[in-house]
């Protein structure tokens, strides 16, 4: 295969006329990725006056053979085990290109860290062992780099002198890895035979590849396109903080695509503020004067006092992103547990966080044999297309609109468990009728915590009737109340006398009953009140449905009263109205009652006094970042 080197020169970020990309090298454990960069490294005159000889030096010490890849193995655990751990970014100059060099990880187990190296690249080198050709891990590496947009890849074949430079075995890794990568919808632009340990290949051709007449591996890198310069998309800038200095308040973050300046009319996403920009700020020289591209950190002032926080996106008017509260991603999964639908997540885009729940599974995909069945949930080192509902609104673009605010990362129990591109937002999303505009209530979160000194949430006590989920829910609302909150008791069969007194109890009637119970709640919750749920709620779907719909704000409290106690006390009479048939069968009154699983808290109120249980109540939703610990505090002091 030939590749034309192209001859385009335009600016790019590095403030040059020479091309910069960012290329991402990627490859099975041993297939000899370090080795390669090594040998890029000499052969393009790359390395640093005397490193060579001092990294021979320090192998003869040790007495072992010098290799290629010690020239990346900064860390020491790294050459005891003898695989990367980490990505290491390494900068070198071809004839036509700046180009910066991403070693990933190749080995199953460091998959997550490549997702932070591949998400940076323009393009990529994928290497693959001449003896051990393609993997399955192979194939998962090329998966992943379509999963993050990379478009432009060229395949390296290693180690050929392990097979004698056999044409025939090179011929066949070829066919083969191409066919793979053109499945994915991405066209290798070069596959290139090499032996990095000997040099052949890599800079010059060798008379033992006679038989090609493709490019080396520089040229290669020589013909990858540069992306498309960053200050020529939309003004997307992250804020990272915000600083108070004497009368400035100062709004700081990098711009990650597009230029900005003093002046300039700006929207704060996701809420939609507009302001100007008063001036742009820098150390040590300020205010800093004329515009200021992609890439760099900046701190800005606006012309009007707004909120801004953590993780807001600032916009020029007329091409801001879309704030949403829905996404669809194809993401790659690494977490030992199954990814399904339903589940709680972390969703990071940017410098945004926010607790997340996905809604569907489309697909999924096993990347090692690219076979796509019919799944609700995604299995590890595999890949699938989701929609995710997010707690919070998000300012975010699609992959295809701007790579640098289109990549997400998923995290669960505070290590990153997935990543991938946002396809599109509002994905699944029911159309609002046009002439309903929803209106935000006027007053900020943190102006209501502030005053209330806690979190809006939803509470969710669930059991028998019977079992003391009201009487918990009053004794709660009294003792928040008396504190200074602000709880709100929303009562299963109350809302039923007026609200839902339009549903009767069939099985669609019922799920209807308590998606409105947590709409409602959920609304309070987003206005800083404490909705107090009391419901007997006796289906785990549905109740995981309300979980769904409040996200993060869910609390679920199972009353878990025996049910020989309940029907004793049979308060409001549903075991006798059960029993006489003038109820229907499934009330959640016997056998039909489904008790969570994974609830935050679990309470019999047959073996402990109200008291007793409120506080631990209180305790709970202290530990969970509900109430404010000076809550806690002076509860003990009265």
């Amino acid at each position: 295969m030939n590749m034309a080197v192209p001859t385009a020169i335009s600016s790019t970020p590095n403030g040059t006329t020479r091309p910069q990309v960012r290329i991402v090298i990627v490859g099975h454990v041993d297939h000899g990725k370090s080795t390669l960069v090594g040998r890029l490294l000499h052969e393009t005159g790359s390395l640093p006056e005397g490193k060579l000889e001092m990294l021979k030096a320090v192998s003869a010490r040790r007495g072992m053979p010098f290799e290629w890849s010690f020239l990346l193995d900064a860390l020491q655990t790294e050459r005891d085990q003898g695989i990367t751990i980490d990505t290491t970014q390494i900068r070198f100059r071809t004839q036509s290109r700046d180009v910066v060099l991403i070693d990933a990880p190749g080995h199953a187990e460091f998959l997550r860290n490549m997702i932070t190296g591949a998400s940076q690249a323009d393009g990529a080198l994928l290497i693959i062992d001449a003896l051990e050709g393609v993997r399955d891990q192979t194939r998962r590496h090329g998966y992943l780099l379509h999963l993050l947009g990379v478009k432009q890849v060229a395949v390296v074949v290693n180690k050929m002198d392990r097979v004698d430079f056999s044409a025939a075995r090179f011929a066949e890794i070829s066919d083969e890895i191409s066919a793979h990568l053109t499945g994915l919808g991405v066209t290798p632009l070069a596959v290139v035979p090499i032996s990095a340990r000997d040099g052949d290949g890599v800079a010059a051709r060798t008379p033992r590849t006679g038989w090609y007449h493709g490019p080396t591996v520089v040229e290669a890198l020589d013909a990858l396109e540069p992306a498309r310069p960053l200050e020529q998309l939309a003004l997307r800038l992250p804020v990272q903080a915000i600083y108070k200095f004497d009368d400035r308040r100062i709004v700081a973050g990098r711009i990650e695509s597009g230029q900005l300046a003093a002046g300039d009319e700006i929207v704060i996403m996701p809420a939609g503020k507009i302001a100007k920009i008063r001036s742009v700020e820098g150390w040590p020289v300020t205010p800093v004067k004329g515009a200021q591209t992609a890439g760099r950190s900046v701190g800005i002032t606006l012309d009007r006092e707004l909120f801004v926080e953590r993780g807001d996106v600032i916009a020029h008017a007329g091409t801001s992103p879309r704030d949403t509260r829905r996404l669809r991603a194809r993401i790659f999964w690494l977490h030992d547990h199954e990814l399904a639908t339903g589940a709680s997540i972390l969703v990071r885009l940017g410098t945004r966080e926010t607790r997340a729940t996905v809604v569907a599974i489309e697909k999924a995909v096993d990347p090692g044999d690219l076979s796509s069945v019919e799944t609700r949930s995604i299995a590890k080192n595999h890949v699938g297309e989701i929609d995710i509902a997010l707690a919070q609104p998000i300012a975010a673009d699609p992959y295809s609109d701007n790579p640098r605010t289109g990549r997400l990362v998923i995290e669960v129990g505070g290590r990153i468990a997935g990543g991938g591109l946002v396809l599109s937002v509002d994905a699944g999303q029911r159309a609002i009728p046009v002439d309903i505009v929803p209106v935000e209530s006027a007053l900020r979160p943190d102006e209501r915590s502030a005053r209330y000194r806690h979190n809006g949430a939803v509470v969710w006590l669930t059991g028998l009737p019977g079992s003391g989920k009201s009487t918990l829910a009053r004794a709660l609302e009294r003792r928040l109340f008396d504190h200074g909150g602000s709880p709100v008791l929303l009562d299963g069969d109350t809302l039923r006398a007026g609200l839902n007194r339009d549903l009767g109890f069939s099985e669609g009637d019922r799920t209807e009953n308590i998606r409105r119970l947590a709409e409602v709640a959920t609304h309070l919750a987003r206005n800083g009140h404490i909705a107090i749920v009391a419901a007997v709620s006796p289906s785990l779907e549905d109740r995981a449905a309300a979980r769904r719909i409040a996200d993060a704000a869910f609390r679920e409290i199972y009353v878990a009263t025996p049910a020989e106690v309940c029907e004793s006390r049979d308060p409001k009479g549903h075991y006798a109205k059960a029993r006489a048939g003038s109820l229907p069968a499934f009330t959640g009154t016997g056998h039909d009652y489904q008790p969570p699983t994974d609830s935050e808290l679990k309470l019999d109120t047959s073996t402990r006094s109200v008291t007793d249980a409120t506080d631990e109540i209180e305790r709970m939703l202290t530990r969970t970042g509900v109430l404010f610990d000076e809550v806690i505090d002076l509860a003990a002091n009265i």
